[in-house]
């Protein structure tokens, strides 16, 4: 087994290993199933090695080996289908998973960054993503992130057209040459998801294209504007299907055509279709595969990749999400109803959307047993629930598996993207620590630390612990204080 990790040690933990050849539909040659082997080993590894016990009671693990090989199915899928020289940026949505460490691994891999906010700009810095690999897309860009962004020569989408017209005022002081557009609405219609569907008739982002007289007003805003070279639009997501996200791609497309045809010249040269490719959470299998997207987008808009344009994507679930595990010690076994339910360390703390969502973001939970191996046994139907105090906070309800009792651990699978990452801080629990596994360099797995777990006094100082009279001493207006 590896090392035990201690200290600055974990960081240097050989968990570098590289999936090998690719297989059918442009997916490396690892399976679901050798996928949920390396899964089995690591939580196997993390017991045997203190990282889950009694004391640490909930980890979130990354299977580096998948990441990877997600990495190069997403840059093999596209280089089958673009024309050679072909200018094409596969840009990671940061918000996904906002973890610098992956942001690293990622960008070793050929993949830049996606950025909406000021914050996850910094951890792309941080993760060393120069301005040529990143993307700034936000419905809400301050004039401080703007003059950022251009001082920088980062890639932005303006999102609506006070924002052009706040771009229009900068431009001209902007020490950097950054690739501006226009984010677009294509307002075809959403997914299963409401909440998470782009290209409704009156959701938030871009220019709806459809509303009476925005389709001319983005294609004059192009011709008044030379600097104008993308054009962009997102309307993938969960829920989704792919024909609807081909469809969405098809009209900007078509758009770019237009605005280049009434220019009399090719002055959109890049376009970003976003991200969004749906992941399958009911199994370990992965579909649909970007070979599949890729291959339909080309049938469908063909004119996408014959070299003419430069291509953006904005992936960001589908590159993690099947890589990542939550892993919680059931730390009572009870009863009610008549029903089995395990009360775990993991909650809506990490999994806030499928908590109090369930219906559209359910998860598989798989049981391991005090030992960290798989729980053998006849399948019971029980809740595995949360620490946090309500009723509704459950992994899940009434789900068939081996008989999960104290000391045991239960898996939440496919939450590498959106997960573990987005704590949300209910009943001040602290957020788990997060570690990378791989093969060692002497056999075994081992393990990085990707982000440290959280300390309580970390949680009072966040709190205004060192505030604590703030309320109390006099209040004066603020700048007198």
């Amino acid at each position: 087994m590896g090392a035990h990790i201690e200290g600055s040690e974990a960081a240097g933990a050989d968990v570098s290993a590289a999936g090998d050849g690719m297989g059918e539909d442009g997916r490396t040659g690892d399976s679901g199933a050798g996928r949920a082997a390396r899964r089995d080993e690591a939580v196997r590894a993390a017991v045997e090695q203190g990282l889950l016990g009694p004391d640490t009671p909930i980890v979130g693990l990354l299977d580096v080996t998948g990441i990877r090989e997600s990495a190069a199915e997403l840059r093999v899928a596209f280089d089958a289908v673009v024309a050679p020289g072909t200018p094409v940026l596969h840009a990671f949505a940061v918000k996904a998973t906002p973890l610098v460490p992956v942001l690293r691994l990622l960008r070793e891999e050929g993949i830049g960054a996606e950025v909406a906010s000021p914050g996850e700009l910094a951890l792309a810095r941080t993760a060393g993503l120069g301005p040529e690999v990143t993307v700034l897309d936000s419905p809400a860009k301050t004039p401080r992130e703007l003059r950022e962004a251009l001082a920088l020569g980062i890639a932005v989408n303006a999102d609506n057209p006070q924002e052009l017209d706040r771009i229009d005022g900068l431009v001209r002081s902007a020490a950097g040459r950054s690739p501006i557009g226009i984010r677009v609405n294509p307002q075809i219609g959403g997914g299963s998801i409401e909440a998470t569907s782009t290209a409704t008739a009156t959701s938030k982002f871009g220019v709806a294209l459809r509303d009476e007289g925005a389709r001319e007003w983005v294609v004059r805003a192009y011709l008044d504007r030379p600097w104008l070279t993308r054009l962009h639009a997102h309307t993938g997501s969960q829920g989704v299907p792919l024909s609807l996200m081909a469809r969405g791609v098809a009209e900007t497309y078509e758009l770019a055509e237009e605005i280049n045809r009434r220019a009399g010249r090719r002055q959109v040269d890049t376009l970003d279709i976003g991200g969004g490719l749906p992941v399958n959470f009911a199994s370990d299998a992965t579909t649909p595969t970007y070979a599949q997207y890729a291959r339909m987008l080309a049938e469908e808009v063909p004119g996408l990749f014959d070299g003419r344009y430069g291509l953006v994507t904005e992936f960001g679930r589908s590159l993690l999400a099947k890589h990542g595990t939550v892993v919680a010690r059931v730390e009572y076994a009870k009863s009610a109803g008549g029903r089995p339910v395990a009360v775990t360390h993991a909650g809506v703390q990490v999994a806030t959307r499928t908590v109090y969502a369930p219906g559209v973001w359910p998860l598989r939970i798989a049981a391991y047993d005090a030992k960290g191996r798989p729980k053998e046994g006849p399948a019971v139907v029980q809740d595995v629930a949360g620490p946090a105090c309500f009723s509704g906070d459950l992994l899940a309800e009434g789900c068939a598996l081996p008989l999960l009792e104290q000391g045991d651990f239960a898996a939440a699978l496919d939450t590498g993207a959106y997960y573990f990452a987005h704590h949300y801080a209910y009943n001040s629990l602290v957020r788990p620590g997060v570690y990378g596994f791989g093969p060692g360099r002497e056999g075994g797995v081992a393990f990085a630390v990707v982000r440290e777990a959280q300390t309580v006094e970390e949680v009072v100082a966040e709190s205004g612990g060192a505030q604590v009279d703030a309320l109390v001493g006099g209040l004066a207006p603020w700048g007198l204080s």
